[in-house]
């Protein structure tokens, strides 16, 4: 009996051992679930130990056999909201307009608590810039552990 990856390809997909982040897609989806009220504590513990042990895809499949994929009451894509680059380029705007009219009004009025205005807001401004920078980033490269491991399927 010989091992590797001719022997792989030539078992059924249910067979094949399971990786690293098979299990890690199974243990999110028990975190969901255990979150969403459909596993007690004790359940939960139980069934993250079987998903560490498993050594096959159908060892993995079976534990989360019984659990559906979408959420309660809407579906896995409407779960996770993405924000488009406009509306970062909107809200950076906004609050760049809002700094230029603040300079503006400082400028004019030549006062110094005038200037120290203008000069926070344009702090504000460049946090604003960062934060947003951040949000469209990661709503638009979600996490690798997004996507659990379909129940009921092995592969």
């Amino acid at each position: 009996m010989t091992t590797g990856p001719a022997d792989e390809r030539a078992a059924p997909p249910d067979h094949l051992r399971a990786s690293h982040l098979d299990r890690e897609h199974v243990i999110s989806a028990l975190k969901t679930a255990f979150v969403q009220g459909r596993l007690v504590k004790d359940e939960f513990d139980a069934r993250v130990g079987q998903a560490l042990a498993s050594r096959t895809r159908a060892e993995l499949a079976a534990i989360t056999a019984d659990i559906p994929v979408a959420p309660i009451g809407g579906h896995a894509e409407a779960a996770r909201p993405v924000l488009g680059v406009k509306s970062g380029v909107g809200v950076t705007a906004a609050a760049a307009l809002l700094a230029a009219i603040l300079w503006a009004v400082a400028v004019s009025a030549g006062s110094a608590g005038a200037g120290a205005a203008a000069l926070a807001v344009s702090g504000v401004v460049i946090f604003t810039m960062f934060v947003t920078g951040y949000q469209v980033r990661e709503s638009r490269h979600p996490s690798r552990y997004a996507e659990p491991l379909p129940p009921g399927t092995a592969s």
